[in-house]
C-alpha cells in the first residue's frame, strides 16, 4: 500500500476544481479535450489539475458492478453489522477492508462497530463467508447481516453542484448511454477489467489491456458492452473535507410494505442522500446521507421526516472513520492513501485476512 504523504496539499477546491469533479461525476470517462470544451480550459490544463488532485489523494474515479445485476439474479449486496472485542477494532477494520469483496468498511457509532458493504455471487458464497470467514476471524464478537433487496439510489449518482445547466447537458451527451441491452453473465475478462477499474475508472484501453491480458481492441469491445447494458457504474468521489458534506450519517427505517416503493423513492429525491436501499430484516430502509456537521445531523432527520411521510426511522449512526470507499482506502481525514482491487468472485472463498497485501493502483493512473 502506498501513502499519499503530500495530501496537505490540496485544502479545498477552488471554482475550477469544483467544476472539473462535477463534470467527471457525469461523465467519468470523457476525454479531456470534452471536459475542456465544456469547463472553457484546454486540455492540458485540466489534465493536469485531475492529476494533482489524484496524486492528493483528494479525488479519484471507482468503478464497480451496479445494482442491475443483483436485479437480474447475478450476484447479491448486503450490509454486515460487526462488534469488536475490547483493543481488536483497527486490527479487525484493516484486515476486512483488505477484502477485495468488501467495499466499503465504516467505523460508526452507536450499536455497532463496523458496517460493510459486501457483494456476493449468491447467498451460498455469503453464507460460506459470513460462517468460515467473518464468523472465525479473531476480535469479532457479533456481526449481523442485512441484505439489499432493492437499491433506490447510489453514490455514482451524487453530485456537486459547479456546473449550469448548459455545461450538465453537453457532458450528458457525452456520457456512456445506457441501452435496452440485457444483463449478461460476467466473464472472467469482465471480473477482470471491474477490478482495474475499480482502481481507475478512467484507466486507458492500453492500460486495462496490460493489466488484464487482453487487446485494447477488445477491451474496448467489452466495456462498451458492459456500459450499454447497465452492468458497470462508474463514480467520481472526492475526499470528505473537500467536498463541503463531511458528515457521513447512517439511517435504518421502517415503512409499511406497501409503501417501501413510495416512501425510498421521496427518500431518493432528498440533496444529502448517497444510498437508499430497501433491506431485509426489522428495519426495511437504510440510508447514507453525506450532511454539512454533526449538528446538521438531527436537522437532516427533521427535514426527512417533513419530505417522506410514512418513513419512521429507528436507529442512526455517524461514521467516524470510513476507512475503505468502493475498494479506494482512506486516511483519518477521507483522503485516499491505497485501495483494493474489487473482485465480487472472492466472497466464496475463505479470506483468512491480514494487514499486508494492500495493493497501490498507481500503475493505471494516466
Amino acid at each position: 500500500m502506498t501513502q499519499h504523504s503530500a495530501h496537505g496539499v490540496v485544502r479545498a477546491l477552488d471554482d475550477v476544481d469544483q467544476a472539473l469533479v462535477h463534470a467527471l461525476q457525469i461523465a467519468p470517462r470523457a476525454g479531456w479535450n470534452e471536459i475542456g470544451a465544456v469547463l472553457g480550459l484546454d486540455a492540458v490544463t485540466v489534465a493536469r489539475r485531475w492529476h494533482r488532485l489524484t496524486e492528493a489523494g483528494a479525488a479519484w474515479i471507482s468503478c464497480s458492478p451496479s445494482p442491475a445485476l443483483a436485479a437480474a439474479g447475478q450476484g447479491l449486496l448486503a450490509f454486515v453489522e460487526v462488534d469488536c472485542a475490547s483493543g481488536s477494532l483497527l486490527t479487525v477494520a484493516q484486515a476486512l477492508a483488505q477484502l477485495p469483496h468488501v467495499t466499503a468498511v465504516e467505523h460508526v457509532s452507536g450499536d455497532r462497530d463496523l458496517l460493510l458493504t459486501v457483494m456476493a455471487p449468491d447467498l451460498a458464497a455469503l453464507t460460506h463467508w459470513m460462517t468460515r470467514g467473518i464468523g472465525t476471524m479473531a476480535g469479532i464478537v457479533a456481526s449481523r447481516t442485512h441484505l439489499a433487496s432493492t437499491v433506490y439510489t447510489e453514490g455514482s449518482r451524487w453530485r456537486l453542484r459547479a456546473l449550469d445547466r448548459t455545461q450538465i447537458a453537453r457532458l450528458t451527451d457525452t456520457d456512456t448511454a445506457r441501452t435496452e441491452a440485457p444483463v449478461f453473465p460476467l466473464t472472467d475478462l469482465d471480473h477482470a477489467l471491474v477490478a482495474a477499474l475499480s482502481m481507475n475508472g478512467r484507466a486507458t484501453y492500453r492500460a486495462l489491456a496490460d493489466a488484464c491480458g487482453a487487446s485494447p481492441d477488445t477491451v474496448r469491445r467489452r466495456l462498451g458492452r458492459l456500459f450499454a447494458a447497465g452492468t458497470l457504474q462508474t463514480r467520481c468521489e472526492v475526499a470528505r473535507p473537500l467536498s463541503e458534506w463531511p458528515v457521513t450519517v447512517i439511517q435504518w427505517g421502517r415503512a409499511a410494505a406497501g409503501e417501501l416503493e413510495r416512501v425510498s423513492r421521496g427518500v431518493t429525491g432528498a440533496r444529502e442522500v448517497r444510498l437508499c436501499a430497501g433491506v431485509t430484516g426489522r428495519n426495511n430502509v437504510l440510508i447514507i446521507a453525506w450532511v454539512k456537521s454533526l449538528t446538521d445531523v438531527q436537522r437532516f432527520e427533521v427535514r426527512l421526516a417533513q419530505r417522506v411521510p410514512g418513513l419512521e426511522i429507528t436507529d442512526r449512526a455517524v461514521a467516524l472513520w470510513p476507512l475503505k470507499l468502493s475498494g479506494h482506502l482512506l486516511d483519518e481525514q477521507g483522503y485516499r492513501i491505497g485501495g483494493v482491487p474489487l473482485d465480487v468472485r472472492t466472497a466464496g472463498a475463505t479470506p483468512g485476512p491480514s494487514l499486508e497485501g494492500w495493493e497501490s493502483s498507481r500503475s493505471l493512473w494516466p
